[in-house]
């Protein structure tokens, strides 16, 4: 049965992801994870296809589709065999170009929106600093006036497609003094002077990404580059975070449910004492409980999406999906993986590239400990009940 968020034209689209995910991604990711870059034509490709402009109207370039079709695609993606290709293309399609649509102006959709969705131009979102991570408020890199255009100087560390990057969704602050009223955000290309990527970062998982740390020095951008209005940059910038951290849950979660479904097959075939090994109650206990949680947390996220395609701010069940997700899928892939035996401890073998890819849910994004953070405030815990206390 079809959650409410989806339809059968939905479906139909979930097979046209399928054919081409398997079809043209799959067969090269064991080669993209070692070479630690996925091919620059993928961007292209999808573009042609109409799939990194799902939500985004037709005048634009985009397929005039709904949270839905995004949820569909970042599901699907987690069949290439490489979560680093699902992680850049969500970058690019529903992390930093949403804001330029949202928040820019015409010539803005034309220079960056429009080349991004047919793939021509690639996009990064420049928000984490060495010292500022899920505390964005502390960000430091600076905007200041100068003449008719702005000088940018900071650093931004840990930024998917921030190697091959056209340009630079950037979080800066343009007036320190007024707190959270003080921040800005700019479109700026990345072949200005002054703009390098000063080292490409190695990591433990989503290894076919590319992730940069940034260095911008008296970067200089035009009046014409402030994207939205100046000093609003940081609720422009939370709004961005809560499809971020929807897409990101839905595309992990898919990856969890594809892990469970191959490793149930391998309990099936792979035999111990004499007898499969998913045949021992223990174990048959485990996929009932994955496939459980797992169903817990799809269908929340579903909700979600279709609250917000509704027309709701669902901040708190945001932070939730993301949380009781990032949860779920860390447990069912440490079992899926401990099920595999010694060969879930091996390269060879799909599933320990599909662990290490996992536990970035429960930091990029928000942390678990922000989420957490963010539901209780939705709550009123903390808060002193009318009266006083007892």
């Amino acid at each position: 049965m079809l959650h409410p968020l989806f339809t059968p034209e939905h479906e139909e689209f979930r097979e046209f992801c399928r054919r081409f995910v398997e079809g043209e991604l799959a067969p090269h990711a064991l080669d993209w994870e070692r070479e630690g870059y996925f091919a620059d034509w993928v961007f292209k490709r999808m573009g042609e296809l109409g799939l990194l402009g799902l939500r985004y109207p037709p005048d634009h370039g985009g397929q005039g589709g709904d949270w839905g079709h995004a949820i569909v695609l970042a599901e699907e993606m987690a069949r290439s065999g490489s979560g680093g290709v699902g992680m850049a293309v969500a970058v690019q399609s529903e992390m930093a170009t949403p804001p330029i649509f949202k928040f820019g102006t015409e010539d803005q959709k034309q220079n960056y929106l429009e080349p991004a969705i047919r793939g021509e131009k690639v996009a990064c979102l420049g928000i984490t600093e060495p010292n500022a991570g899920s505390d964005v408020a502390s960000i430091e890199t600076a905007a200041l006036r100068d003449g008719d255009g702005w000088v940018i100087n900071g650093r931004k560390v840990f930024i998917t497609n921030g190697v091959r990057a056209d340009f630079c969704l950037l979080v800066t602050r343009t007036d320190k003094p007024a707190g959270y009223e003080g921040f800005s955000l700019f479109l700026v290309d990345t072949d200005l002077p002054g703009f390098t990527v000063s080292r490409k970062l190695d990591k433990l998982g989503m290894r076919s990404s590319d992730t940069a740390e940034l260095a911008l020095d008296d970067v200089r951008v035009p009046a014409g580059a402030l994207l939205g209005v100046e000093g609003q940059g940081f609720p422009h910038i939370m709004w961005e975070l809560q499809g971020e951290r929807l897409i990101g849950v839905a595309g992990a979660v898919a990856g969890a449910q594809l892990a469970v479904d191959r490793t149930l097959e391998y309990a099936k075939e792979r035999r111990a004492f004499g007898r499969p090994i998913g045949s021992f109650q223990v174990n048959r206990h485990k996929f009932a409980e994955m496939a459980t949680e797992l169903e817990a947390a799809r269908q929340l996220t579903y909700d979600t999406a279709l609250a917000w395609e509704r027309g709701e701010y669902p901040v708190k069940q945001i932070s939730m999906a993301k949380l009781f997700g990032g949860i779920v899928v860390g447990k069912v892939m440490n079992t899926c993986l401990q099920l595999h035996g010694g060969y879930g401890y091996s390269s060879e073998v799909w599933v320990e590239r599909g662990w290490r890819d996992s536990r970035l849910l429960r930091i990029g994004g928000g942390t678990d400990e922000v989420m957490r953070e963010i539901i209780s405030r939705a709550l009123g815990a903390g808060q002193e009940a009318a009266g006083g206390g007892a």
